[in-house]
């Protein structure tokens, strides 16, 4: 394949595919709707939401499409910027190693939309958000590491390419569209992890899924652009990755669908609304206070070991708020060991409780480049090591390489039954016909009624 064909490959790969095929497919793909959308649920009143809202509102337009759990529709476009936002707001939607970041939330927040305009059956949405996944899953492995290291917020640069991938499959686009509508997206591609632990931050994939639409409306309009824009040292992986063409070709196009990254490795379910970064630290601690009956008076010292990078979206070490806490992982750290819940109630924009802030400055972090990483690590290469000395000198050590949620851990189908039954706490009806709607999926009818179903904010 030569360095003008990558775009054209992926277009041809993703229009030809039949992931239908595939119930394993199917299957984890249910199951991403229901995660995703307790995960919106769960955020709805947040305040960001709000201020977003506003913004819409003062624009005005038609409404087309619904807003999850807001009773309220808005434009095409427009709602992908809110159910974008509403998916990630809590940061508690899954994510996708392969990735390095958030599928669902700018998958399927495209989708939605076009969804509520086209009409089209459950079965082809199911498939779009299947080859969604694929094409974001094997860009975040074609883009190299350095892009997330050197700042970049994979979920952003990288979602509105997939996204529009996604809906331009759902739509039935030429393979001539599809190419055109890849390079749309590419250029539109931004996102800075500066501003994790910020409301700009969870908007991130609202605007990687508008941008995903904008490029659709183009296409549709016979917009001029480029059919080669993730191709040569001036295309996409040139300018954003780390300079290896033949290794992106590779990793990007290879063995498509063979098996379907949304089955292996598979989508990442949360447990706890903070970035998964921190996940492995939080159940060593939880663990740690746990078995050996700790008592926070009694610890002197806490040591977190990373590899090399493995703490880089972790990028807040002395936060101020809970909303700040989703990014430190001395916040979850010192939350487990004092015995504090890892609930939403912890991680919202109120100031932290004094007694944790008191313990904060005994965490440290460390990175050990000799520990070897196991096999089965989630991230490949990943591990987080929590050591806690007490006032004896004493030390008890927990070493955590694949948290609860990861895949080979997963959630299982009760528990994110319960995620979304919380998240839609008073609501036990409504959250059963969601589940019983997604599991059902095939139809034009029934994708409308799930989007009846999230839009509505009275009880059933």
């Amino acid at each position: 394949m030569n360095e003008s064909m990558l775009t054209r490959e992926l277009a041809r790969l993703a229009l030809s595919s039949h992931p239908e095929e595939s119930a394993e497919a199917f299957a984890a793909a249910r199951l991403g709707v229901i995660d995703f959308l307790a995960s919106s649920f769960a955020a709805r009143d947040e305040e960001a939401i709000a201020k977003l809202w506003r913004v819409v509102k003062a624009e005005g337009g038609h409404a087309q499409v619904p807003v999850i759990g807001q009773g309220e529709k808005v434009s095409f476009l427009q709602a992908s910027l809110l159910n974008g936002l509403i998916g990630h707001a809590l940061d508690y939607d899954d994510v996708h190693s392969d990735v390095r970041g958030h599928p669902s939330t700018v998958i399927l927040p495209a989708l939605i939309s076009v969804a509520a305009t086209e009409k089209p059956s459950g079965e082809r949405f199911l498939a779009a958000y299947v080859i969604g996944v694929e094409t974001m899953a094997r860009l975040g492995q074609a883009i190299g590491p350095d892009h997330y290291v050197k700042g970049w917020h994979n979920t952003a640069t990288l979602g509105g390419i997939a996204a529009a991938v996604a809906a331009a499959y759902l739509k039935r686009f030429s393979q001539a569209a599809m190419e055109k509508v890849i390079g749309f997206a590419a250029t539109q591609a931004s996102g800075l992890r500066i501003q994790f632990g910020s409301e700009m931050k969870p908007l991130h994939p609202g605007l990687a899924a508008h941008a995903a639409l904008l490029s659709l409306k183009l296409a549709e309009e016979g917009f001029a652009g480029t059919r080669q824009a993730l191709d040569g040292q001036l295309g996409f992986f040139g300018l954003y990755g780390d300079g290896d063409q033949d290794r992106a070709k590779r990793l990007l196009v290879e063995g498509w669908g063979e098996p379907w990254k949304i089955v292996t490795p598979g989508l990442w379910f949360k447990r706890y609304p903070f970035c998964s970064a921190a996940y492995h630290a939080a159940d060593a601690a939880v663990r740690l206070r746990e078995k050996n009956k700790l008592s926070p008076q009694d610890i002197e010292k806490v040591e977190i070991i990373f590899p090399p990078d493995g703490d880089a979206a972790l990028v807040e070490r002395e936060p101020q708020t809970g909303e700040e806490g989703r990014f430190s992982v001395e916040y979850v750290v010192a939350l487990a060991l004092n015995g504090y819940p890892l609930s939403l109630d912890n991680f919202t924009k109120a100031p932290l409780a004094e007694e944790i802030k008191r313990f904060l400055p005994r965490i440290h972090r460390s990175y050990d480049a000799k520990l070897s990483p196991v096999p089965h690590a989630v991230p490949k290469g990943r591990f987080t090591i929590v050591a806690v000395t007490t006032t004896d000198g004493t030390t008890y050590c927990e070493r955590i390489d694949r948290p609860k949620g990861a895949p080979g851990q997963p959630l299982s189908s009760e528990e994110l039954r319960q995620k979304l039954e919380h998240a839609l706490a008073g609501e036990p009806d409504r959250a059963e016909r969601i589940i019983g709607t997604v599991s059902a999926l095939k139809g034009k009818e029934d994708l409308q009624q799930l989007l009846f179903l999230l839009s509505i904010t009275s009880r059933l």
